[in-house]
């Protein structure tokens, strides 16, 4: 497996570089089992999701035979009692002694799923072996981002080889962003803005390069680190700020715009438009820097300019 490349639904497309290999002992499984814990926002806290149907695609399961799976929402300030610790081995399919073990073995996997702030604890197969074991044979565990802070140690071991590098500067810059396929790079303030900025831009025949929220606490130092991170990625042809100044202030955005297009000598149409807190003099301050850039009154008026900018 080493020198190739893995290829599932849960990798992208062309796969992920295999460079290591994790050798653990080996058990002579005779039953599989799927079980997982997840956060559900639906249930507003965890769900245990499980199906006797284990060591195969959970999603072909739900497809094909929806019946073999069952969700158990958890209290989580209650966890999980005895009661639902048999009730979901019983419906894996474990009988007797192995029913006990599998109950106990749910119990821990909850207790794992608490202590690490875990979004995701997923076992498949949970399996039953010739021995009489329940043993979680492989498993796939999603931590809480925001606890980092209480899971130093583990976030200590995060392998950051397989990362996007732009998208590993921006954490560290404590922006958000995510790289996309078109040629339209865009930093914007706020999530729910983002994603308006690219529906529009698509909307008038334009494709985003990516997803960049500042965030509201931005500071000029992080604007040109969002701008050189939008540089390094060849395919922008173009760059749209859209920025609504509610926490943010808007000069410390301009500023930032001056000091990025001139330490990193832009050479890529740039549209602005602002709009909010101390919106008056961050145009002042782009007006009076002489820098080539296009101004828009509003959103729409943004995406089609720097649509155009693109196309001309």
């Amino acid at each position: 497996m080493i020198g190739h490349k893995l290829i599932t639904k849960q990798t992208p497309k062309d796969g992920i570089l295999v460079n290591k290999v994790m050798v653990a002992e080996s058990v002579n499984i005779i039953r599989e089992t799927y079980f997982s814990i997840v956060m559900d926002r639906g249930f507003d806290g965890p769900v245990i999701i499980a199906s006797p149907a284990g060591g195969m695609d959970i999603e072909a399961v739900a497809k094909d035979t929806p019946d073999k799976i069952k969700t158990y929402p958890i209290d989580i300030v209650v966890g999980i009692t005895p009661n639902v610790a048999e009730d979901v081995a019983a419906f894996l399919g474990f009988k007797g002694e192995q029913k006990a073990k599998a109950a106990h073995e749910i119990k821990r996997l909850y207790d794992l799923f608490v202590n690490v702030d875990a979004t995701q604890v997923e076992i498949n197969p949970l399996a039953e072996t010739d021995q009489g074991e329940v043993v979680s044979v492989d498993a796939k565990i999603n931590f809480d981002d925001n606890a980092s802070f209480r899971q130093k140690a583990i976030f200590l071991m995060d392998d950051h080889s397989e990362t996007d590098q732009q998208e590993l500067k921006a954490a560290q810059h404590n922006l958000n962003y995510i790289r996309l396929d078109g040629d339209i790079g865009c930093l914007v303030n706020g999530a729910g803005l983002a994603m308006a900025t690219m529906d529009i831009i698509k909307l008038h025949g334009g494709e985003p390069a990516n997803f960049l929220d500042v965030g509201g606490g931005v500071n000029e130092n992080q604007v040109l680190a969002a701008f050189q991170i939008l540089t390094l990625d060849p395919n922008v042809k173009s760059i749209l700020v859209n920025v609504f100044g509610g926490i943010v202030n808007c000069a410390t955005i301009a500023s930032g715009i001056i000091n990025a297009t001139k330490s990193l000598e832009l050479n890529v149409p740039l549209v602005v438009r602002l709009e909010g807190t101390n919106v008056d003099a961050a145009r002042k301050l782009l007006v009076e820097s002489k820098l080539p850039i296009t101004f828009a009154e509003d959103l729409d008026e943004a995406a089609k300019k720097v649509v155009s900018s693109i196309k001309a």
